[in-house]
């Protein structure tokens, strides 16, 4: 296969990242590698491209450091946009790194607050509440009662 040129590889990358979008992961992940393979380590395509292509290699390569190293990327490239953040939250849910999910997600709902997918995503997580005490533990058996206390109030 010939290397592709400069705009064949950005068509490529968005035809990837369109895909992807779509839920065809097959073909999304064809068309990003295309380009992965045809930039040759060149750093001009935009931040999304980098995301999707990190949480694709991830779930369907099992090449997990790689992917959180390209979504991480992504957000450097393009720290605006909540995508690279998303992408970034589902790829360390597939590698079992719900903590670093959620940090992903607060901070991309930082940048882009009505992004609904991460809204959602975090509601699906049960993201648990702040202590009431935060000096003290959250198992303490004050923090207990008041946190039962609290939800018993925010519920009704």
């Amino acid at each position: 296969m010939e290397p592709l040129e400069r705009d064949e590889i950005q068509e490529a990358a968005l035809r990837g990242v369109d895909a992807c979008r779509r839920g065809q992961w097959e073909d999304g992940l064809r068309n990003l590698a295309l380009a992965a393979q045809s930039a040759g380590g060149r750093k001009d395509l935009p931040g999304v491209y980098y995301s999707y292509l990190g949480y694709c290699i991830a779930r369907f390569e099992n090449r997990r450091r790689e992917g959180v190293a390209l979504c991480k990327h992504a957000i450097k490239v393009e720290f605006y946009r909540g995508e690279n953040y998303f992408n970034l939250a589902r790829t360390y849910l597939v590698i079992d790194n719900r903590i670093g999910a959620v940090r992903a997600l607060r901070e991309g709902l930082a940048v882009d607050p009505d992004n609904k997918a991460m809204q959602y995503m975090l509601v699906e997580l049960g993201v648990r509440r702040n202590p009431v005490l935060p000096f003290l533990d959250r198992s303490h058996p004050i923090n207990r009662f008041l946190g039962r206390v609290r939800h018993r109030l925010t519920s009704s």
